[in-house]
């Protein structure tokens, strides 16, 4: 399926040929024995790039995908490769993976506490084969882009120790939500569908928001590549409310933190939206923050 993508330039290709390499990356893995069942892991690998397939298959035929997908294949062509990556990993990671993980652990299984630790031990040690690939990938992209900017380049450390972090942070949730689909479907297909809908809802909005202009993988480091949809009530964020005066937990005015470090106390997006404030020196003590950080 590669080859008609790229022969006709289509902006499907960046993402279908990463994805191709990580899979053969899993399939090498999966030969070395570095998974604990590795005939589970072959069966959830499968159902999992067949969602992808099927979403791409009916993108191809004019048909709509999930919504996910949707907003993915359809983003513009003249973002950059990277960008289109990040709109596929988005879509497969947060709406694909927990369908996935359902479609090869049963009800029964889901019950046995011994043998959903080995599975989740497996899912897990899906990080090492993703973060062995993300320099290679860098590589891949750059290739295919042209050097990128300066600002990209000094970034770049950042950049892919920020990319594995987000990419641990969303199969932790993903886990987390495929638990919650399983209890949802033991509950009935009509709530099993109420939290796939608020799920693919949440993922959508997720693609669309990395359309936007910015350090994009800086952003993803620090807020996250994934969601975590709420059972019962629609999303909605939380409401803020700020202590009264002399209250223990009311902070006071202070420096605001120039840490780009994932968890850091304040917003990014001093460095990630204005990033003519900054300077080598500041770029050397936050990636050395950041490393000690992971």
């Amino acid at each position: 399926m590669l080859e008609p993508l790229e022969a006709e330039g289509d902006q499907r290709r960046y993402f279908h040929a990463t994805y191709q390499r990580t899979t053969i990356a899993v399939a090498d893995e999966i030969k070395r024995g570095g998974f604990g069942d590795p005939g589970w892991v072959e069966r959830w690998d499968v159902a999992f790039a067949d969602l992808y397939l099927d979403a791409l298959e009916a993108s191809l035929a004019a048909r709509r995908p999930s919504r996910p997908w949707d907003i993915a294949f359809g983003a513009p062509a003249d973002l950059p490769a990277l960008r289109h990556v990040l709109l596929g990993m988005n879509a497969h990671i947060n709406y694909d993976l927990p369908q996935a993980l359902l479609a090869v652990i049963t009800d029964e299984e889901f019950g046995d506490a011994a043998l959903l630790a080995r599975r989740e031990a497996d899912h897990q040690a899906i990080d090492g084969v993703l973060a062995s690939r993300v320099a290679a990938e860098d590589d891949e992209l750059t290739r295919l882009s042209g050097p990128p900017p300066l600002l990209d380049r000094l970034l770049r450390p950042l950049n892919q120790l920020g990319t594995q972090r987000f990419l641990r942070e969303a199969r932790a949730k993903v886990w987390a939500n495929a638990v919650a689909l399983n209890r949802a479907r033991g509950q009935g297909p009509d709530a099993y569908a109420a939290l796939l809908a608020r799920l693919e809802e949440l993922s959508a909005a997720k693609v669309s928001a990395l359309q936007a202009p910015g350090q994009v993988l800086l952003k993803l480091a620090a807020t996250g590549l994934s969601v975590r949809p709420r059972r019962g009530t629609p999303d909605s964020p939380a409401p803020v409310t700020t202590p009264p005066v002399g209250h223990p937990h009311r902070r006071t005015a202070g420096p605001r933190s120039r840490s780009i470090c994932p968890g850091a106390r304040l917003s990014p997006h001093r460095f990630i939206e204005k990033p003519g404030r900054i300077s080598p020196d500041n770029l050397g003590r936050n990636a050395r923050g950041f490393r000690k950080s992971n």
